[in-house]
This record gives structure tokens, sequence and C-alpha cells, in this order.
């Protein structure tokens, strides 16, 4: 999939999650709309196993309600306000579920589907994540991404096919995953945090045939010093900002 990709690739980081609510209809709608190449989602489990987009492991950030989402239905979760944390235009935003964001924008775009079962890890998620994949005959329009390799090496066994691309945190934390050692993993991107990224970095990775994807770059001048770097993509929460710097910069001899 990712041969079909422009590089670099600008990915709506939760959507267009500098203009909309992040993790709704309203920004991944809006991200296509502002010509991201692809957008990015975070999908876990409701409390009776429904995929659902969602960053946090708690409601209160971006919602109207409390608790951790895992302990909430479905059904509880449509009830609450996805959109009135960020503007009064966007309330009665709900919290969608992985198929409405494929019946929505599947089509449309490419989609980096961060499997974030952090606090299950043994949970169904990359199984049922699998099966809707299929379900909707997106193979060849979706890639997964996690910090959790368990979650990569389970979704990469049902479809080989799909693209992985391993999350490192940031410093120390993430030092195995930028490492030798994360390539145990058969990831076919790397996802560092713009702190980590450095020529070198880049430059071993694409030595290993990987690309290399950094997040999340909201800045002008990180984006431009990123691009002229030869990074394969940027995570950001305003592809509006990032298609406008790319489409500055001067472009290679033999570019139209």
């Amino acid at each position: 999939m990712f041969e079909k990709l422009p590089t670099p690739t600008i990915f709506a980081h939760r959507g267009a999650s500098a203009h909309a609510p992040e993790n709704t209809l309203a920004a991944f709608e809006l991200a296509v709309r502002q010509y991201a190449d692809a957008i990015e989602l975070d999908v876990k489990l409701s409390a009776d196993g429904e995929m659902v987009v969602f960053h946090d492991q708690t409601l209160e950030r971006t919602t109207n309600g409390s608790g951790w989402i895992h302990e909430h239905s479905l059904a509880a979760l449509k009830e609450l306000d996805a959109g009135c944390s960020f503007d009064v235009t966007f309330c009665d935003e709900r919290i969608p579920t992985l198929a409405e964001v494929f019946e929505s924008v599947g089509q449309k775009t490419y989609i980096n589907i961060e499997l974030t079962n952090y606090r299950s890890p043994r949970d169904t998620l990359p199984e049922k994540v699998v099966t809707l994949i299929e379900q909707y005959s997106l193979a060849e329009r979706v890639f997964f991404s996690s910090f959790n390799p368990i979650a990569l090496r389970r979704a990469h066994k049902l479809l080989p096919q799909i693209p992985l691309g391993l999350l490192a945190l940031s410093g120390i934390g993430g030092a195995w995953a930028r490492s030798a050692l994360g390539r145990s993993i058969p990831y076919q991107a790397l996802h560092p945090a713009l702190s980590d990224v450095t020529p070198r970095l880049i430059h071993k990775q694409h030595q290993h045939g990987c690309r290399i994807h950094a997040y999340t770059v909201n800045h002008p001048e990180d984006m431009a010093r990123l691009f002229a770097w030869k990074i394969d993509g940027i995570f950001t929460d305003d592809p509006l900002l990032a298609r406008g710097i790319l489409d500055k910069l001067p472009k290679p001899e033999g570019d139209a």
C-alpha cells in the first residue's frame, strides 16, 4: 500500500484535528477536503466489544462523559457529545465506530489504524479490526500502527499483506523501537516522535528499506526541516498547513 502514497505523505492526525474535534467523522471528512494523503485514527473496544474510534483511555478530555472508555457500552458512548469541548459549532458530534469511518471515507483516502488496546493487550481488537477490513474490502487502503508489538504481530498473522508501522515512544522509552531490536517486528515504517528524528535515523531506516513517518508535526519550521531531510511522511493535526509548506518548497529537478 505504501507505494501508492506520495513522498512525503501528509497524514491527518486524528483527522484534521486542528480544525475539527479529533477522531470524529467531521475531522476525517475535513481532512479529505483539505487534501491530506491519508488519515490516522485510534481504535479500541467498548465494554460490549464494539470498535470505537477514540484516542484516550478515559472520556473527560474530549467528551462530556467521564470514566474509562472500556467500561462503557457503545450505546452509552453514543449518548456523549464529542464536539462541544472543541467548539460549539461541533456540538452533537459523536464518537464514531470504525465501521462508520469506513463507510464515510474508506473509499476516499488511506487510513492508518492505530491499535490502541494498551490497557487490554490480550483482547480481540486486532482480530475484530481485520474482520471489518475484510468486510469492507479495504485491505489495499489501510495499514496498522501501534506501540504494542504484540497487537501488530497478531494483525500481521491474519493479514500479512497489510503494512505495519511501529510507533516509538519519545526519548529513552522508545530507544528499543528505533534500534535494531525494533526490527524484530516485521514493520515497513517506523513512527518516531518528532524530537527523535535526525537525518541519521532517516538514513538508517532507508538503508533497511523502511519508511519513516514522524509524529506529531504542527509547526511550519519543523515541517520544512523534515521535508528537507527527505522524511517519508508526517502526522499532523493541520494537513492544510502542511500542504501549504510542502507546495512552497523547491521542486526536485525533473519534476513538473
